[in-house]
């Protein structure tokens, strides 16, 4: 085997049993003999010399190009192998000369202007709307969910973070809200439909442009809810409220302060925010070059160290925050079963490289929220320290009233475009 990998291995797995297969068919044991074992089957020398030389890229390309097969065990198997064990183990050096090199870089791997912003968006949320369908919930909720005691189906758990983050809004008649990043418009239009609210949602996502409004439409809700495809930096103010979710992290660490600015320019002077983010556990980073390259080109999740100083530089009040913990595990579970249950619908529109990619892609990241190196946060805001009620128990009551009024509503089937 590649002896850069052969070292790294026998110095960092510890704990359950790993076996590799080198491009020879020689076999390799690492760890403590513990659990499982998971074996691996590199296909040829290059497979091996490229994750040697590059692992952050190389890894998921490898699997994703069959240069890696698993042979016993599943992917997520493997993935957690390495996740536990290797925290804090120095890599080979040109690994770490990689990393400091791709952090230095960052700004301008997430220059995210107005034109790379558009492309960015289009790149991920435009793929095909029938992929979205088959492993999303009915609501089309591509953003953590909120598993409450008890709650174990991913709709459920989608109505109730909702729930939870219309709560925290404070919501009073007569509001103009403001949904940045709004999606296909679940967030936006359950607002609409609980309170005597104006909501008006922004993307830069033409199909979810398309299905917002149409939505919108269907469910009698145009006159109060409407969707633009626009960049919240074009948007005209001023709004008593701003919810945003799932879409920082495609801002860049650069343009935070621009960012913040924008949203103490629309919101009136006593006017909240809630913004919910996937954030780093730890200290700050840069975004994986795989993800980078094939998922969510100019994406980076930042770390609550890095956006609290922007929100202190914008003038804002930091009035709450939320951390939530293995949420987004569960979520990406449950996205990653359904995606492969529908496998054989993807095949009709994308190929098996494809599912490869999507599976490397939802396995990883859930492996990443397990083992603690990604969390979610909620953090609210607002331009008057006396804009809310100095308890959370607005909150609790808020959430408690929704689940009465969802329970007492006749909801009919969301309909999707093309539908």
């Amino acid at each position: 085997m590649y002896a850069r990998i052969e070292k790294f291995l026998s110095r960092a797995i510890k704990r359950g049993t790993l076996e590799i297969v080198d491009a020879s068919g020689k076999l390799h044991k690492y760890g403590d003999g513990a659990g499982k074992p998971v074996r691996v089957r590199f296909t040829s020398a290059d497979a091996e010399r490229n994750v040697a030389n590059n692992p952050d890229l190389k890894l998921g390309e490898e699997y994703v190009d069959q240069g890696i097969r698993i042979e016993q065990g599943t992917l997520y198997d493997f993935l957690m192998v390495l996740f536990e064990n290797v925290d804090g183990v120095i890599p080979p050096w040109p690994v770490v000369m990689r990393a400091a090199w791709r952090y230095l870089n960052r700004r301008h791997d997430q220059a995210n202007t107005l034109s790379r912003s558009r492309h960015n968006v289009h790149s991920h949320y435009d793929l095909d709307g029938r992929l979205y369908r088959l492993f999303l919930d009915a609501d089309m909720q591509y953003s953590c969910a909120y598993f409450e005691d008890g709650v174990v189906s991913l709709d459920e758990a989608q109505l109730a973070k909702k729930r939870h983050i219309a709560a925290k809004l404070d919501l009073k008649p007569g509001q103009r809200v403001l949904d940045i990043g709004s999606g296909w418009g679940g967030l936006g239009l359950y607002i609409a439909e609980h309170f005597d609210v104006d909501v008006t949602g922004v993307t830069l996502s033409d199909e979810q442009f398309a299905v917002s409004n149409q939505r919108a439409e269907e469910r009698g809700l145009s006159k109060r809810a409407r969707f633009l495809l626009q960049d919240y930096r074009k948007i005209e103010g001023p709004f008593d409220r701003i919810v945003s979710v799932g879409m920082f992290e495609h801002v860049g660490v650069g343009h935070y302060g621009e960012y913040f600015a924008s949203v103490k320019r629309l919101l009136t002077a006593d006017g909240t925010m809630l913004l919910h983010s996937i954030g780093r556990s730890r200290t700050p980073g840069y975004t994986s070059a795989w993800i980078q390259k094939y998922i969510f080109p100019g994406g980076y999740i930042p770390s609550v160290s890095e956006v609290v100083p922007a929100i202190e530089k914008s003038g804002l009040f930091l009035t709450d925050m939320e951390i939530l913990r293995l949420h987004y595990a569960k979520t990406l579970r449950a996205w990653h079963e359904r995606f492969m249950a529908h496998r054989d619908q993807v095949l009709t529109f994308f190929d098996e490289r494809f599912i490869r990619l999507w599976d490397f892609y939802l396995t990883a990241s859930e492996v990443a929220f397990r083992t603690g190196a990604m969390d979610n946060f909620q953090i609210q805001l607002s331009k008057k320290l006396d804009a809310l009620p100095l308890t959370r128990r607005y909150m609790v009551d808020a959430e408690e009233a929704l689940r009465r009024k969802e329970s007492s509503l006749e909801r009919s089937p969301v309909r999707i475009a093309g539908e």
